[in-house]
């Protein structure tokens, strides 16, 4: 048979079929001779270098409809479209991909009784306009926003003076593609399991972690090199950027050789540009004075000596302001745990090692909030960076240390992403920490402990429930929330008596 392809519904590229995982699309396949509904005809769709039924890498489809065992994973399916005219050969097909296939570059082939043909390939990527994918998201605006937007704003600056830029994310600029799949295709964990490391791509989790180790170069072959030190000698000043598509093209004509320089905002906008292009809801965010917390402390320690010079040199810090992003997707993983399912932090500027790469995250939002730093993904790091508390320790001349002052409320300022549908600014500085200070009357009924006056207290709590639970850890007792953990559980109602300025 002779075969054509219609797809009316591609809005990524008109040089390859792309298509999204649960949305059909219409495949016309050109007989020699009549046909009837009745006839053996088979579909296959394959993936890798290993395609296999039961990884999820290979589904067989059609009719007869194959006897699919418990172990088979992502079944295609197809049915034959009503604009078909099987007097004349012309056999429409609507073709459905799996929900949760594999995102991907797939080899679709036809047979029959007599003859396999290769029909050519095709692209699948996430679909968050389907309800069955792990990264639907409900809201059609936000959708356009965080999926289909190739435009945005980043903040820099300082929390006191808060400076947008504009940024072009271009996921659906030429070679685009070709370079997200590369990408896939050459990070370590698909080198070391190419099976495997394919299989997994169904799972957003999993490939986002991959996308945040591979834009940055520190273990890999990643796309971009930081630097710090102002020494931009073989590169550009990271400032110099303002398109990720730019970054991508140079990296991907030059052999996979990262592209220097690039710093948190850099490292967060190509990110972002690749997150969209999988169809992966994605926004930049920036938090001001962000905190980098090295061992676990949940503390930002400054020690001094008695004449005020620093004693030593710590390796925790503070930056004026830190850029990370944010991708919507559920959290089955965590699901006895809770409901930890919506926006994850994903950080891709190298800074420490996550189960021995250098990314971070997936890490919930409202794991953060709850102070629940026992899950999955560095969600220690991330809350540190919105919550620690800067401690200043007095040295004495034999070692000892005193504590002098800390500061509780610095960390974490005017959290911002760009608002859907506009440039302006929308802080989602609540999503990720109770506010500190602002004066609140609680009217509570308390299970445990006594009542709250404000919010402050709130989050004080909140930051003591995360250090208990990093100290459990370390004990040995790892095993996610536990029942009673949460220290406090109250019905409230807020009644706001001031505003902030």
């Amino acid at each position: 048979f002779i075969f054509s392809i219609n797809f009316t519904q591609n809005d990524i590229t008109t040089d390859q079929l792309i298509v999204r995982r649960g949305q059909s699309f219409l495949l016309t396949l050109e007989m020699s001779r009549p046909f009837t509904e009745g006839e053996e005809l088979h579909l296959t769709a394959e993936t890798g270098s290993h395609p296999s039924e039961e990884r999820g890498t290979r589904s067989v489809f059609g009719n007869p409809s194959p006897m699919y065992s418990k172990a088979i994973k992502a079944a295609w399916k197809y049915s034959i479209d009503s604009s078909s005219a099987l007097q004349r050969g012309i056999v429409v097909l609507t073709v459905t991909p799996a929900a949760d296939a594999p995102v991907g570059r797939y080899l679709l082939s036809a047979s029959t009784e007599r003859k396999k043909t290769s029909l050519g390939s095709l692209v699948v990527l996430y679909n968050p306009w389907c309800s069955a994918d792990w990264v639907y998201l409900p809201n059609g605006n936000e959708r356009e926003e965080y999926v289909m937007n190739e435009q945005g704003v980043i903040f820099r600056g300082a929390g006191h003076f808060i400076t947008p830029m504009q940024w072009d994310y271009g996921q659906f600029e030429d070679d685009m593609v070709d370079i997200c799949l590369k990408m896939l295709d050459i990070n370590p964990k698909h080198l070391k399991d190419p099976a495997d490391d394919v299989s997994a791509r169904c799972n957003p989790i999993y490939v986002s972690r991959v996308v945040s180790a591979m834009i940055n170069s520190n273990d890999d072959r990643g796309v971009l090199q930081g630097c710090w030190d102002g020494n931009y000698v073989g590169g550009l000043n990271p400032t110099h950027w303002s398109s990720s598509t730019n970054i991508l093209q140079r990296w991907y004509l030059n052999n996979c050789h990262p592209v220097k320089y690039g710093q948190c905002w850099v490292f967060a906008a190509v990110m972002c540009t690749v997150m969209r292009f999988l169809g992966i809801p994605c926004r930049v965010v920036t938090n001001f004075e962000s905190a980098h917390d090295t061992d676990k402390s949940l503390t930002i320690d400054n020690f001094f000596g008695h004449s005020g010079v620093v004693a030593k040199k710590s390796r925790d810090s503070v930056w004026n302001f830190h850029v990370w992003v944010e991708a919507w997707m559920k959290r089955p993983d965590l699901l006895k745990y809770g409901n930890y399912d919506g926006w994850q932090v994903l950080d891709p500027t190298p800074q420490e090692r996550s189960q021995g790469a250098f990314c971070c995250g997936p890490a919930p939002v409202s794991a953060i909030l709850k102070g629940h730093v026992d899950l999955k993904y560095d969600i220690p790091f991330v809350f540190a960076e919105v919550n620690a508390d800067i401690v200043n320790w007095m040295v004495s001349a034999t070692g000892s240390k005193t504590k002098m002052n800390s500061d509780t409320r610095k960390v974490g300022q005017n959290i911002s992403t760009k608002a859907v549908g506009s440039s302006r600014r929308m802080d989602i500085t609540d999503s990720y920490k109770d506010k500190e200070g602002e004066e609140c009357v609680l009217m509570l009924m308390l299970v445990c402990r006594g009542p709250l006056k404000h919010n402050g207290a709130r989050e004080r709590t909140v930051f003591k429930h995360a250090v208990t639970s990093l100290n459990s850890q370390e004990e040995g007792n790892d095993r996610g929330p536990q029942k009673g953990a949460e220290p406090l559980k109250v019905e409230m109602k807020i009644e706001k008596v001031t505003n902030p300025e």
